[in-house]
């Protein structure tokens, strides 16, 4: 049976791609995390997993040659928090932690598939995966760069087969603005989509920032990406071992906060019997308003960002992701059988 280690098991991406190897028959699965935070078992409550190891373990054991024969490690573990300004803390988890497994998965003959992050482009307005368009605006960022800048240099100047057959596929995935099912936890850090629809759940509407960046109200555009697709391109790599890389993992499409929100308020509203309506009608409804932007965001905010996928594609990956509108539509339907009306 083959063997999968998942870290970061119990959080967003982690869990629901393990709902997606459980989807293929693949349950032999060493879930790692930290349930400090408790209310995660939700996450995995419903999913099939062969035993779970506390991250403050997992690390040093797998170093060290226990878990048997791994097949592959998903590592998604890692601390996600943008605001976070503990630069110490973000190294350690994030960095020093990866490095250490990627260390003990080409010492054991195990595949590494690892989240990165758009978050290394920054105050780039190209967003391809080179060096020249990497500018991190905080710590996060710059430490998920520094691990792709490691692998680089661990696996070849050009990365992509450059140790074909010396070293385990090596995989980075710099996700872009990620939305879907199992977020709840994340607090502050979930998505546009998870907030704006208790926003509009309690109070009947939904918040945007006003003009900020060169952009009108609302119209920041970021590159948003369905979980399932997420999880299908990690899988196809998953299916492909030799290739590695760093590759772009959005949808390769920018579209504004606005048809966000109006895609939560509209999906919402027709769930509802309701007819869905313009984002005229809805901002002169009330139903979608915009408040100042935050002083603590101004020089650390990516208003503009579009995964070039021009690697992804040259790998043969030909994955057909979704837009806004049917990824939001989908998951305004899971939030509410899973959040009914009190």
């Amino acid at each position: 049976m083959t063997r999968i280690v998942v870290t970061g098991a119990a959080g967003f991406i982690g869990s629901n791609i393990i709902k997606g190897l459980n989807a293929r028959g693949l349950s032999d699965i060493i879930a790692v995390d930290d349930l400090t935070q408790g209310d995660k078992f939700r996450n995995i409550a419903d999913l099939q997993i062969s035993d779970y190891v506390d991250a403050d373990v997992f690390y040093d054991e797998y170093a060290s040659s226990s878990y048997g024969q791994v097949e592959a490690v998903f590592h998604e573990g890692a601390c996600s928090d943008t605001m976070e300004s503990n630069g110490k803390y973000m190294m350690q988890n994030n960095f020093a932690t990866s490095l250490q497994l990627y260390h003990a998965c080409q010492k054991r003959g195990a595949r590494l598939l690892y989240a990165s992050s758009a978050a290394t482009y920054g105050g780039s307005d190209t967003f391809r995966e080179e060096p020249a368009f990497e500018h991190p605006l905080n710590v996060y960022g710059y430490s998920k760069l520094l691990f792709d800048q490691r692998m680089r240099r661990e696996c070849g100047l050009q990365f992509e087969r450059a140790l074909a057959g010396k070293t385990m596929q090596v995989v980075g995935f710099r996700y872009f603005n990620v939305y879907g099912p199992r977020e709840q936890h994340k607090a502050r850090m979930a998505s546009v989509a998870f907030h704006q629809f208790n926003q509009f759940k309690l109070d009947g509407k939904v918040k945007l920032f006003d003009a900020y960046g060169g952009y009108a109200a609302g119209s920041q555009m970021r590159d948003f990406v369905f979980i399932d697709d997420v999880v299908a391109v990690n899988l196809w790599f998953f299916d492909h071992p030799g290739i590695s890389g760093i590759f772009n993992l959005g949808t390769g499409r920018a579209q504004p906060f606005n048809d966000v929100a109006s895609s939560v308020v509209n999906a919402m509203r027709q769930l509802e019997g309701q007819p869905a309506l313009s984002l005229p009608e809805l901002v002169e409804l009330g139903l979608l308003q915009y408040i100042a932007f935050p002083d603590a965001l101004r020089g650390k905010y990516q208003c503009y960002t579009q995964a070039d996928l021009s690697a992804l594609r040259a790998t043969g990956c030909k994955h057909n992701f979704a837009d806004v509108q049917t990824g939001v539509a989908s998951y305004v339907a899971w939030m509410l059988q899973h959040n009914p009306k009190t």
